[in-house]
Order: C-alpha cells, then structure tokens, then sequence
C-alpha cells in the first residue's frame, strides 16, 4: 500500500468527517467544526492517505490537527485519528512525527495533547514518541472517562534541515 502525506484542504472536509465518525464512538467533531478547522482556526491539518490505484480513489487513512496560540510557544495536538483497519501500520507515527515537524517549523518548542486513560494503544505510542505524561484529567470526556494530558519536548532542527512539514 503506497501512502502519502500531505496538508489537508477544504476538500477534504467530507472524508475527514467520514473518518470522524468511523473511527471515535464520542467526542467527535461535526461537520462544522471541521470546517472551522480547515478553513478559519489557527491551526495546521496533515493528513495521510492511500494513493489511487488503477481506477479506485485515493482514500484518508489518518489525520492530526495542531492548534496554534499567538504569542505561545507551546503546540496542541487536537485531534488525531488513524482508521480502524490502518491501526498497527506505522501510520501513526509517521504522521506524528510530520505534525511534530510542523509544529518545529512554526517555532513551537512543547507539543501537548490529551488522550483517554483508557486508550492504551495511544498512550503506548505517545510514550514510546518521546511524550510524558503532564496532568491527570478526571472526567474529562463527554463519557466521564479521565485522560491525561502529555507534552513532549520538541528538539530544535539542526541548521540547514528541514523538517518533514517543510
């Protein structure tokens, strides 16, 4: 399967929801306010998707959003979601690690997010990425589920590299 990453667009508002909802049971984003995030946040969607073959189209098979706070230097990873059936292919962390990069490239040195306790695939990649876990969340999702907030320290590129985003 040849896969690639790249910045999402407006046009992609349909299969980002479609993903939305195939791949969260709660705590989903509607259509809306996907669009906000395309189209008016400050922030940055990547997404990674299975080239065309022959006649099929290309198909999402992830994305993560990264907001960004004026005058902050700390980036949120929002949202992150990999297909069901693309779980366990190295697409998380390849897609992790281009949204790292985007968050380096627009000079923020912390990237922080929140998980679920109790998803312990993300919170096995999230450590195994570099993350640390920061604060305990109770209750947190819409659910009455805890989650923990994790932050990562984002190493400077050495000069004259660019990064992944870049």
């Amino acid at each position: 399967m040849t896969t690639r990453l790249r910045p999402a667009t407006p046009q992609d508002l349909d299969a980002l929801h479609r993903l939305e909802q195939s791949a969260f049971t709660g705590d989903r984003f509607s259509r809306r306010q996907l669009w906000h995030l395309l189209n008016r946040a400050h922030a940055a969607t990547w997404v990674v998707e299975r080239e065309a073959e022959d006649l099929s189209p290309a198909r999402l098979l992830g994305y993560g959003i990264l907001l960004f706070r004026h005058g902050s230097r700390r980036a949120r990873l929002y949202s992150f979601c990999v297909h069901p059936e693309a779980r366990g292919t190295g697409l998380g962390r390849q897609l992790l690690e281009c949204l790292e990069g985007e968050a380096r490239a627009r000079g923020s040195a912390l990237l922080g997010l929140e998980v679920r306790a109790d998803n312990r695939v993300a919170l096995g990649l999230y450590r195994r990425m570099g993350f640390r876990l920061e604060r305990w969340l109770p209750e947190y999702y819409e659910d009455g589920c805890a989650g923990w907030q994790m932050v990562k320290a984002l190493e400077a590129l050495p000069a004259g590299a660019e990064s992944v985003a870049g």
